[in-house]
Order: structure tokens, then C-alpha cells, then sequence
């Protein structure tokens, strides 16, 4: 069960991760060269279907994988084990990644003209460094980068 969580995981975290670094690096420049919305709203519409259950998947497995690493909840914000620090991290990146698409969801989506095309950018691009991070993160359960 523990391989198919973690390959489950993995996919969400390609899917998750490789379509912000496509919304970044050319979605959006192409969108804010030309001012326009159509460009992210296609691709928001498409990638939506497979990028938010990718997301919920990393979620629901992470704990899984969380709980089966660290089975005390407690010490998953234990800095001075390496473990519990990496688990941590990744909640607190969740957090931040849920905190910047609540913002955008409720207050800049719902307005978004030409005009404010740059106030999404600002929120696309931190959810793409942090998705990469979630990445890095992961490895370090293997790597030890952050031990």
C-alpha cells in the first residue's frame, strides 16, 4: 500500500507542479505581453480538471504517508527530527499554497480584468516556486538535503 501512495503522490506532485511551471513560463508571459485573460482562462479551465484532484491526491496521500512516517501527529512540526522537519515544512508550504489560492479564488478571480492581470501573476508565481518546493522537499525524504 505504502508504493502506491507514494507513486499516487508522486503523480498528483507532476501533474500539480509541471502545470504551474507551464502556466508560468508561457502562459502567463504570453498573457501579460498581450493584456489579456483569455490565454490563463483557457488554460485554467483545462488544467483545473486534472490539476485540483492531482492536488487533493497529494493531500490525502501526504497525510497517509505523513501518519505512516510519523504516527504521532504531534511531532510532525518536530524540527529537531529530521523527519518530523520535512513533514512540517510541507504542511506549512500547503498552507501557504492554500492561503494564495483562497486570495486569488475570492478576491482577484472573481474581478480579474486586463487591468489587474498582474495582481494573478503575483499569485501564479509564488504557487509555482512553492509547488517546486513541495518537490524538493520530497526528495529530501530519500536525500537527506534538509537533515
Amino acid at each position: 500500500m505504502f508504493g502506491i501512495a507514494l507513486l499516487i503522490h508522486i503523480l498528483g506532485a507532476t501533474i500539480w507542479t509541471g502545470g504551474h511551471i507551464v502556466l508560468a513560463a508561457t502562459v502567463l508571459p504570453r498573457a501579460l505581453k498581450s493584456n489579456s485573460i483569455d490565454e490563463l482562462s483557457k488554460f485554467e479551465s483545462g488544467y483545473e480538471r486534472i490539476g485540483i484532484p492531482a492536488l487533493i491526491a497529494q493531500i490525502v496521500t501526504g497525510f497517509w504517508l505523513a501518519h505512516r512516517l510519523v504516527p504521532d501527529a504531534s511531532l510532525w512540526f518536530d524540527f529537531s527530527d529530521p523527519v518530523g522537519r520535512l513533514i512540517g515544512i510541507k504542511i506549512i508550504l500547503l498552507a501557504v499554497t492554500a492561503g494564495l489560492a483562497a486570495d486569488a479564488r475570492l478576491r482577484i478571480i472573481p474581478n480579474l480584468t486586463e487591468k489587474n492581470l498582474v495582481s494573478l501573476a503575483y499569485h501564479i508565481i509564488p504557487v509555482t516556486i512553492v509547488s517546486i518546493l513541495y518537490v524538493v522537499v520530497g526528495v529530501s525524504f530519500r536525500t537527506g538535503w534538509f537533515y
